[in-house]
């Protein structure tokens, strides 16, 4: 993913797509971690903003937990 997340772009997706997204860029975080421990990490730049899509994925839920966003299929229906 070279593209930084918009927290536009992740109101749109459903809770179950966001709890994906959060799994996959976690799994990437762990690797970008493991090559900067070994000195291959080419890129240090990349590990910032991984960190802040993970923030911006949790702030989308946490907005819908409390009610201030409501979810795309509410919306829908």
């Amino acid at each position: 993913m070279s593209k930084a997340l918009t927290a536009n772009d992740l109101r749109g997706l459903s809770r179950e797509q966001l709890n994906a997204k959060v799994v996959e860029l976690k799994e990437e975080l762990f690797g970008l971690r493991f090559q900067a421990a070994t000195g291959q990490l080419e890129s240090s730049a990349r590990l910032r903003s991984v960190r802040k899509d993970i923030a911006r994925i949790y702030t989308v839920l946490q907005e819908r937990n409390l009610g201030i966003e409501d979810e795309p299929e509410a919306e829908e229906k």
